[in-house]
Formats: C-alpha cells, sequence, structure tokens
C-alpha cells in the first residue's frame, strides 16, 4: 500500500485538522465528538439541515458544509457509521428554533444510529425529522443495509434542501421536499478496482485486470455482477439503460410522526422517467478515475438520453462521493421540476461545492 498517511490511527482527525486549516473561513471542527459545522451557525429561524456517514467518501459530507448547503456534518472513522453523540452534539451546536433535517443514507449502521440521535435530541428539546435517502438501483439488500443502498442522489438531497432552507423553508416544506428529491433519484455505479482501507492495508476485494464489478456499493459492497472489462461506452450504455427501465420501486421506511411521537412505517413508491422529462445528470468518480474519464462517460450518457428523450438541463461532473481510491464511477438521474431547478441553482458555498 502507497498512501499520504502518518499512522492509519489518525487518518481522519488529520484530514480534518488540514480540512480546517484550509477553509476556516467556511467550517469549524470540533472533535470529542467531532463534527463539523459551518463558522456562521446558529443562524436564529433558520431550519438545519444535518448529514453524515463513515469517513472515505470525501468530500460528502464534510465538503458540502457552508452556505446553501449542510449546516453541520458528522464523519465517522473510515467507512464507519458515526455516533449518536456527535449527531447530538452538532445539532445542538446549529440549532436555530426551527427545527432540524437529518439527511440519511440506507445503511444499518447509519439509520439506527441517525435514529437514536433523533430522541436524544427531542429529549433536549430540538425537533429533529430524518429523511432516508435510498436511491441505488444496483441491489435490493446489501451487506450494510435492508433495500436500496443510498448513494448519489445524496448529495442532491443536500444541496437543494440546503438552498430551501436557505431561503427559509419551514421544517416540513423542507422534509417532503427531500423525500421528493429522493423517489426522483436514481444511482447506479460501476467499480475497475478496488479501494484499500488505510487500516487495513490491503484491497477490499479482488478484480483481475480484465474484470469490472457491476453495480458496486460505496463501501466496496458486492453489485449485481462481475464482468468481463468493456469501453466505456459500452459501460455507460448499461449503467444508463438501467437507470431509465427501473420501475415503480416500492419500500417501507420508518419515519417519526410528530404528531403520534412515535416512529411510523410509511410506503413510498419511486415515479417512473418518462420521454420529455427534464434531469439532472450526475457523473460521479469514485476516487481514483480522472475527470477526462468521468466526460467520456458524459459523452455517451447525454446521447442516450436525448435517444430515450430526456432532456437533461443540468449536470454536475466530478469526484463528489468517492470509494477512498476506488477506480470507477456512477451516473445519478435526478427527475426535476421548476422548484428543484430553481434551487439547485441558487447560490452555494462550501469547500467542495460553490457557485
Amino acid at each position: 500500500m502507497k498512501k499520504l498517511i502518518n499512522k492509519p490511527e489518525d487518518f481522519v482527525r488529520e484530514s480534518l485538522e488540514g480540512m480546517a486549516a484550509a477553509h476556516s473561513d467556511l467550517i469549524k471542527v470540533h472533535y470529542d465528538p467531532t463534527f463539523v459545522c459551518r463558522t456562521d451557525a446558529p443562524i436564529k429561524g433558520k431550519v438545519a439541515i444535518i448529514s453524515g456517514g463513515g469517513s472515505g467518501h470525501e468530500p460528502m459530507h464534510a465538503g458540502f458544509v457552508g452556505m446553501g448547503m449542510l449546516d453541520a456534518a458528522c464523519p465517522g472513522e473510515v467507512f464507519t457509521s458515526p455516533t449518536p453523540d456527535q449527531m447530538l452534539e452538532a445539532a445542538k451546536s446549529v440549532d436555530g428554533g426551527a427545527g432540524i433535517i437529518y439527511i440519511v443514507k440506507n445503511y444499518s449502521g447509519d439509520v439506527m444510529n441517525f435514529e437514536m440521535a433523533t430522541e436524544l435530541a427531542r429529549g433536549e428539546g430540538i425537533r429533529v425529522l430524518n429523511i432516508l435517502i435510498d436511491d441505488d438501483v444496483a441491489v435490493k439488500d446489501s451487506l450494510y443495509t435492508q433495500g436500496r443502498r443510498g448513494v448519489g442522489t445524496t448529495i442532491l438531497a443536500e444541496k437543494i434542501c440546503g438552498a430551501a432552507a436557505q431561503q427559509g423553508y419551514n421544517l416540513e416544506q423542507i422534509a417532503s421536499l427531500c423525500r421528493r428529491v429522493n423517489l426522483n433519484g436514481r444511482t447506479m455505479g460501476i467499480a475497475l478496482t478496488s479501494c484499500t482501507v488505510p487500516a487495513k492495508g490491503s484491497p477490499t476485494f479482488e478484480l483481475s485486470d480484465r474484470e469490472i464489478e457491476m453495480g458496486i456499493g460505496i463501501h466496496g459492497e458486492p453489485g449485481r455482477e462481475r464482468m468481463d472489462l468493456k469501453s466505456v461506452d459500452e459501460i455507460t450504455e448499461m449503467l444508463t439503460l438501467k437507470l431509465i427501465e427501473d420501475v415503480g420501486y416500492s419500500r417501507i421506511v420508518r419515519e417519526w410522526d410528530e404528531d403520534k411521537g412515535e416512529w411510523v412505517d410509511v410506503e413510498l413508491v419511486d415515479p417512473n422517467l418518462e420521454r420529455g422529462d427534464r434531469i439532472l445528470a450526475f457523473v460521479n468518480s469514485m476516487g481514483g478515475t480522472p475527470l477526462s474519464e468521468l466526460y467520456l462517460v458524459y459523452r455517451k450518457l447525454a446521447e442516450i438520453c436525448s435517444q430515450q428523450g430526456l432532456q437533461i438541463v443540468r449536470n454536475l461532473i466530478g469526484s463528489y462521493i468517492t470509494s477512498l481510491d476506488m477506480q470507477g464511477c456512477s451516473i445519478t438521474l435526478l427527475k426535476l421540476d421548476d422548484e428543484m431547478i430553481r434551487l439547485w441553482d441558487a447560490p452555494v458555498k462550501t469547500p467542495s461545492l460553490r457557485w
């Protein structure tokens, strides 16, 4: 293993220390427990948006803390969920009195710990709603989750909901918006190589020089199938058509019912993509794939979407939700409406996303 590290056990903390030094105008990093928040938090009367998850996926989530996006992020150890005490302290630090939205990727550890954090925060008098992101169409269940995994749509939800919070939306409005973004987003990824976790020092899984893993998870979880290496056009076509053809996914999720004061089961069904729909096309590097190759993917993606009658009106291309040094990419398609477009275009200023 060759990595720019000191001691593996110091990897996350020292990375955050460097981030804090680089972006002291935008973020503050707290330790013991660890969380990252906006320098101007809390903002009175504003709904706070918090997310989090294991480290190793940078810039998600800490890189998206700032004006127009997240108020705080809770980084766990590499590929390990943050703890409820991290989430609680982050909530207390950024609570402006209007409530908090936790945006939670659908992984068992994240779901459990964010639910515990929600109950702890409510015990402190802070209104919190959890919204689940489960957009990975590759597999229904995986090593880390029941149901679909939460991946690329997480970034889009953080941006759109962060803009809504910045513009004064209330807690219920943002929760409804976040659910809508999740239901209209779908993602699938491909791995050309494994990733190497610093503490392990060897690849998470093995792929030969002529193999790829279709539908890989961001922690190296198995995908749909392992196959021979193909051209970028063939890979892009396979990913894109899987997204377009994914229809009517139905599931039951747990959400907090404020009227009942308890967790309740809610049925959600994804709408289909249809000709004439406007979409945001997000091509993401898994960490080891250069931008030049991502543009090859986008080239073919745009061609296929045009053939399928889908209108790409916004895009995002780059490394935003990664798996350390894994070579590969993911594609996310988000069906847009006028409100989502307006909120996507709203100003944002974070360490890793700004316009």
